[in-house]
């Protein structure tokens, strides 16, 4: 199977949105019972295997460090043979951060890094409201927060 398939967007193939979007998605629902994960972690070979991983056993800094040590460690060594995954060609990354509003108040958000070999690499945000309030949980579509540096 393809690393990526042709019908790529300024960067973003299907498949990477589509693994974002998931992630995303998981996370927000982590949210929304209450959980606070503070980051979360999905790679991808070209063969649409995916592993994923949860920093957690840290401050939010250092989880964060770990996730992209993590994604330079699986590029380094062309995956993990052990895992049956093989040279990472995209990865996503969600943790919970702030955004500033026009008045300069800090709004919760879950940001999201995502990349892929030999594209930019870009990062997104949503607003939420409501942690732990189940279907009270609220969440804005993701909006574009710039290109961030690629790690693979």
């Amino acid at each position: 199977m393809p690393a990526r398939s042709n019908d790529s967007r300024g960067g973003m193939s299907p498949e990477l949105d589509a693994l974002g979007s998931k992630l995303m998605g998981d996370a927000l629902d982590l949210l929304a019972e209450g959980k606070e994960p503070e980051v979360l972690l999905a790679v991808q070979d070209a063969n649409l295997e995916v592993v994923s991983y949860s920093f957690d056993d840290d401050g939010p800094e250092a989880c964060l460090n770990g996730a992209r040590q993590k994604v330079h460690e699986l590029d380094r060594q062309g995956g993990d043979p052990d895992l049956g995954f093989g040279d990472p060609v995209r990865y996503a990354f969600a943790y919970l951060g702030f955004v500033a509003d026009e008045n300069g108040s800090y709004l919760d958000a879950l940001m999201l890094e995502f990349g892929e070999k030999g594209q930019p690499a870009w990062s997104a945000y949503s607003l939420y409201e409501g942690r732990g309030k189940g279907d009270a949980f609220r969440w804005t579509d993701p909006a574009p927060a710039g290109e961030v540096e690629n790690l693979l």
